[in-house]
């Protein structure tokens, strides 16, 4: 099968160079389009482009559950950072995950971002808040939901090459687990290697599905 494609792909290439170049680029990012979405839909089923399964997530270690309320000052883009007040925590590797008393709700901050730690006044430790529950419905989830959106996840093409690639920050992340690579999870954190989940990828239905579109459309024209 591979061998047939790599024949149909040289054929449509010289095929495809007989083609003006304003209706190439026109092509080529109609082609770059349908990719992404094949990549998009590949990632969201957590396969390599050979068609086995993503290595599953590394198993964590127990959460460290905290024995009393906690004050900090933690940075939100603003001029001022925001004062947390936080009952029921736990510690998870870099994140610290508790009832934030102001904002009603379960929330995380990044340990290390914290601006400044500071003492409880008289009655906020046994102020009120909610019970911290952990259902781990995160960690069950789908891998890399944010990376395939159509803001990380971008196409194009000139009369030349269509391409299908992350950008930003997006890029660096998957560039890391499309290769196995080592990253610190904070700033403060240990190096830690990834395992190998090859994110861009062209498989033999991507190729067939590229030939095909560049057979319909030589055809019509």
């Amino acid at each position: 099968m591979t061998e047939d494609l790599g024949e149909i792909e040289r054929l449509a290439g010289a095929l495809l160079a007989k083609v003006g170049a304003a209706e190439r680029r026109r092509l080529l990012r109609q082609i770059a389009r349908e990719i992404r979405g094949a990549q998009s839909a590949r990632i969201a089923r957590q396969q390599n482009p050979d068609g086995s399964a993503y290595a599953r997530r590394r198993e964590q270690r127990p959460a460290e559950p905290g024995r009393h309320a906690i004050k900090f000052l933690y940075p939100t883009g603003a001029a001022e950072p925001r004062l947390v007040l936080m009952k029921s925590w736990t510690r998870q590797g870099p994140l610290l995950t508790g009832y934030d008393v102001e904002a009603g709700g379960i929330r995380s901050f990044f340990w290390d971002k914290v601006a400044k730690w500071l003492p409880l006044d008289p009655g906020e430790q046994n102020k009120g808040a909610g019970k911290l529950r952990r259902s781990g419905h995160i960690r069950k989830a789908a891998m890399f939901r944010k990376l395939r959106l159509g803001r990380n996840l971008r196409s194009g093409g000139t009369d030349t090459e269509a391409w299908v690639g992350f950008s930003g920050r997006a890029a660096e992340i998957a560039g890391v687990h499309q290769e196995g690579g080592t990253d610190r999870p904070a700033a403060r954190a240990k190096p830690v290697r990834y395992a190998r989940r090859v994110l861009l990828g062209l498989s033999e239905a991507d190729r067939a599905l590229l030939a095909d579109r560049l057979f319909d459309h030589l055809t019509r024209a």
